[in-house]
């Protein structure tokens, strides 16, 4: 038994959710002619109070859409060392929008609105780049899925409003927040200009993203979607899985929620387990005693049908998910238990 805990992104759909994909009435999207794309952008949409909503086949195009929205060449996004915009999508910032990241040394990926406000580079001053962006992740994944204050969030909004710039939310596992912290899209939509959301992570589809905003700012969407590459002709296959999926799949991400725990707290109690991360969500960060080598530890795991991420500079990632069974849950606390380094 293959026990896969590297990401949230290794699901694949419920029997459930293919019975709904493949009795989807479709359409061409391009020609916006697909009404279960219409059906999800709009319940998106509804659902973060925002007018528009449109759907992508990645997280990484969501949110480089969101990012040539608020900016211009030239112009500066501020943002976490932590952000997924800046670390893993492939420069995407500077080469779809031709802007800069100035980095915050925020804490597990969050950091605060005094620090918005120190970063911004004042606008007369024309050597320096045009701040125009804040951006923030909700949860974070470097963080190890912390959820943030949404009261600091306020004010960063604040500050953005204050000085004029956009605010965009990269919310690829906002929705792990959301029954974490027991908020609500709303309350995310009343505040961010933007928010991206991925159907293909702690919900379980099989591919999707949605941008939400709204007119003023999602009338330009659709074209930049288009300049990237990401018409779809008869998606509304896909779009199926992601109204099963919200329907289904959110209240359920408590569980993923529990294992993890569960997990975070076995870890610490190890004696080859140097540091353990605080766990609030699905993911799991933790490091090794200096005398053992991580890469023959993931090695080792991997020989025995376990699978885990590697983050770099010592930290490795546990995922929990809808297709980690209660077995395996079970599998995986005894083997750590029981492993010989």
């Amino acid at each position: 038994m293959k026990i896969d805990l590297r990401s949230d992104t290794v699901t694949v759909p419920t029997s459930d959710m293919l019975e709904a994909m493949f009795a989807a009435k479709v359409g061409d999207d391009v020609y916006k002619e697909d009404e279960t794309i219409n059906a999800l952008e709009s319940k998106i949409a509804s659902m973060f109070g925002k007018s528009h909503a449109l759907f992508f086949p990645s997280g990484t195009m969501a949110n480089q859409t969101a990012i040539k929205l608020h900016t211009q060449p030239g112009e500066q996004v501020i943002c976490d060392k932590y952000a997924h915009i800046y670390n893993y999508e492939g420069g995407g910032a500077s080469f779809n929008s031709g802007v800069s990241c100035k980095l915050l040394d925020g804490n597990r990926g969050m950091f605060t609105a005094k620090a918005v406000e120190a970063a911004i580079n004042p606008p007369e001053f024309y050597h320096s780049p045009l701040t125009s962006l804040v951006e923030i992740e909700n949860t974070t994944n470097k963080g190890g899925g912390a959820c943030w204050d949404y009261k600091e969030l306020e004010k960063i909004k604040s500050i953005c409003t204050n000085y004029n710039l956009g605010y965009h939310l990269d919310g690829a596992r906002l929705w792990n927040a959301l029954i974490a912290k027991k908020e609500t899209a709303a309350q995310y939509g009343a505040i961010f200009d933007t928010i991206s959301v991925c159907l293909s992570k702690g919900l379980g589809c099989p591919i999707g993203s949605v941008l939400v905003g709204d007119e003023k700012l999602m009338k330009h969407a659709l074209r930049i979607r288009k300049i990237l590459g990401g018409g779809m002709r008869q998606a509304g296959y896909l779009a199926a899985a992601g109204l099963y999926a919200l329907e289904h799949h959110i209240e359920r991400l408590e569980e993923d929620h529990k294992k993890a725990k569960e997990l975070a707290s076995h870890l610490k109690t190890l004696s080859y387990i140097k540091q353990v991360e605080p766990t609030e969500t699905n993911i799991v960060i933790f490091e090794l005693e200096d005398t053992i080598d991580s890469k023959s530890f993931i090695q080792k795991l991997t020989a025995d049908h376990i699978l885990i991420s590697d983050m770099g500079q010592g930290k490795l990632r546990l995922v929990t998910h809808l297709n980690y069974t209660d077995d395996m849950h079970t599998e995986v606390l005894k083997y750590l238990n029981n492993t010989l380094i």
